[in-house]
């Protein structure tokens, strides 16, 4: 695991916290589907993905879905960050996009570790910083973009979180993710196919306009 660390975080932490985590992390294969974190969880460990992604979503009274950002390589979660460190009961999903690696560290350690590393603590407040972004970004999609300009938002996102042109997804997942109806999202994705945009086969969209 240590080696792992060190290729994938080395260039943030120093030695002696790679160490530390080393000793007190759980490394963990996570499937994709794979549900790490549920809204109303307490959460008592906080994820660094070593390779893959995760998606971060929220849910409404009724039970459905909004897809708010994606974790990757190098990342870990604001939310799951002010949960720990709040004692708090989580307020997103987290669900493995792809096969992803990752490291699982108590909570205990994270508040020691910030007055006790100077680069924990930037790399915790850069994470607040990414995420805030990207939830920005998630509101401006809702509130100024076309439900269209939105879904193609969509799949080139998840495209390149798995670094891959052609995306395994269906209309319902899609649907689910963007919290509209199947029907619309196929109308759509059609429309797309006619511009040039996408490929449509069984289960899955090859995006033409990366």
């Amino acid at each position: 695991m240590l080696d792992e660390l060190q290729q994938h975080y080395g260039y943030l932490f120093e030695e002696e916290l790679l160490q530390e985590i080393n000793n007190v992390g759980t490394y963990k294969d996570i499937p994709e589907g794979f549900k790490l974190i549920e809204i109303g969880d307490y959460i008592k460990s906080m994820p660094l993905l070593i390779s893959g992604a995760i998606k971060i979503m929220r849910e409404d009274l009724d039970g459905d879905e909004l897809l708010l950002y994606f974790i990757e390589q190098g990342d870990t979660c604001a939310m799951t960050l002010s949960c720990c460190l709040g004692s708090s009961k989580s307020e997103i999903r987290a669900v493995a996009e792809t096969d992803t690696k990752l490291i699982m560290v108590p909570i205990e350690k994270m508040e020691e570790w910030l007055g006790k590393y100077k680069s924990w603590q930037k790399f915790v407040l850069q994470s607040y910083h990414n995420r805030m972004s990207e939830l920005l970004e998630a509101i401006d999609s809702i509130a100024f973009l076309k439900l269209d300009e939105r879904l193609f938002k969509y799949l080139k996102d998840k495209a390149m979180v798995n670094h891959n042109e052609v995306i395994q997804v269906t209309h319902q997942e899609i649907a689910r993710d963007l919290h509209t109806s199947r029907v619309v999202i196929s109308r759509l994705l059609k429309a797309l196919e006619n511009l040039g945009k996408i490929e449509l086969h069984r289960n899955s969209i090859k995006i033409l306009d990366l």
